[in-house]
């Protein structure tokens, strides 16, 4: 008999969380696991999946109008924002149950609760008002969104957390931010029917992306008639009575909306956890410090995911979960491999990157090759929409490896699904040359491009 409750308390029910948990039970560790919101976390309830069904139903508006260049007619379309609100929720009522299950099934013991940390190996869970202890604890708690509270008035605006249970579709929006956030939100409220404006204080949106992809999304997004304000950022948020807010710029300008929405960025969820108690050391942003192995600085305890601070993305928390139960579960050391990690932008159109921006692999391998192609898709010939496809190959010279892929256009994120498999597998622009084309396709445009850009 151990001394411990427990082999495995794992803090935090989200895809790292989930993951770790799962494996480790059925590689018959006795498993606990404690969420106090609902079972998925951020991605499944308050996070990707939610925003990729609001990114659908916005698509479909662009799709009504295209559809009259190939002959089709019918009424006027009406969207209704309830609808949508209420089939999202079903769906991810769903998704929760089928977490649940699954964890069930392998085993795993679920508590409601929130979990505080009273030493290395003991837990309090808070509403049983218990304590349990544990061999081995993992600390998976993702994230949280970030909101500026020294502004004045901050509280009157949003979060991405609250945007899914809004009970009406505003139509003036004001958004804070630059990221993927800030420029998924901007493209579903307009896709919707919003006005939006997108204020920014850096000198262009995606600015950890290459500097292509910022260019031509931002000429995207100002085509479909979101207003972009960079080097700006709020001063102040004023109520106005009915639930208009307006928004005071450091330009000296002003903005009024029914919807002001903080998309700044996230930080790591640690705050009350109790984390120091247990000799885990912290880093920036309050992010857990942890080694290649998921460690932290206390031997026991582990954390993976957004939590980490490290590459704040759910198939990493994954892969993170899932290297960790292996190690220390099933005898297999595993680590996670963070090169070449493709990601993607659901804009409107969206991205899809993988690999080194232009600017990054100058730094890294000195001189580089670049390739670029910028069209208008043929499903945009009949319908007469604008909207363009961008795509670049970045490549080291020396060994003609292509080290980075940047596609703007419908499509980007399946494409670079696939290519991301041979950019990690070392795939050179020759192979690229040599693959033959599939025609018509966009996706063709990836084999074809021969002529270097000059720098």
């Amino acid at each position: 008999m151990t001394k411990y409750d427990y082999d495995l308390f794992a803090i935090g029910a989200g895809s790292g969380g989930v993951r770790a948990a799962r494996l480790a039970a059925t590689y018959g560790a006795r498993t606990a696991i404690a969420e106090e919101h609902r079972v998925g976390g951020t991605c499944v309830v308050r996070g990707c999946i939610p925003k990729k069904l609001f990114v659908y139903a916005s698509e479909f508006a662009h799709m009504f109008h295209d559809a009259k260049g190939y002959g089709w007619t019918s009424g006027r379309p009406h969207f209704d924002w309830k609808t949508l609100i209420a089939n999202k929720d079903a769906e991810i009522d769903r998704l929760n149950g089928v977490y649940v299950r699954n964890l069930k099934n392998a085993g795993v013991e679920i508590f409601d609760s929130r979990a505080v940390l009273k030493d290395a190996h003991t837990i309090h869970v808070v509403n049983e008002k218990r304590d349990v202890t544990a061999e081995r604890i993992l600390i998976a708690t993702g994230g949280a969104p970030w909101t500026d509270n020294s502004i004045k008035g901050h509280d009157l605006a949003v979060t991405s957390n609250e945007a899914f249970h809004l009970d009406e579709f505003p139509r003036r929006v004001v958004i804070a931010g630059g990221g993927y956030i800030a420029i998924e939100f901007a493209c579903i409220f307009r896709g919707l029917g919003a006005e939006v404006t997108l204020v920014y204080r850096g000198d262009d949106i995606l600015r950890n992306f290459d500097r292509d992809i910022s260019v031509a999304v931002h000429r995207e997004m100002q085509r479909m008639g979101v207003r972009i304000l960079t080097k700006t950022v709020f001063k102040e948020i004023e109520a106005r009575g009915g639930g208009e807010r307006r928004v005071h710029l450091s330009t000296g300008g002003s903005i009024d909306a029914d919807l002001v929405f903080w998309a700044v960025g996230r930080k790591p969820n640690t705050a009350g956890l109790g984390l120091e108690k247990a000799g885990v050391e912290l880093g920036k942003d309050g992010a857990v410090k942890v080694d290649g192995w998921s460690r932290t600085s206390a031997a026991n305890i582990f954390a993976v995911g957004d939590v980490t601070g490290r590459a704040q993305l759910t198939p990493v928390a994954i892969r993170e979960g899932a290297a960790f139960a292996e190690s220390e579960f099933n005898g297999n050391p595993t680590k996670v491999d963070y090169e070449f990690i493709p990601k993607a932008v659901f804009s409107q159109p969206p991205v899809g990157t993988v690999g080194w921006s232009e600017g990054d692999a100058r730094a890294k391998f000195g001189a580089v090759d670049v390739y670029k192609t910028d069209f208008r898709p043929m499903k945009n010939t009949l319908s007469g929409a604008e909207a363009r496809t961008y795509m670049k190959l970045v490549v080291e010279p020396t060994t003609e490896k292509v080290v980075g892929v940047h596609i703007v256009g419908e499509g980007a994120p399946e494409m670079i699904q696939c290519l991301a498999i041979a950019v990690k597998a070392g795939v050179t622009k020759r192979q690229f040359d040599d693959t033959m084309a599939l025609h018509p396709t966009s996706a063709e445009e990836l084999v074809l491009m021969r002529t270097k850009c000059v720098a």
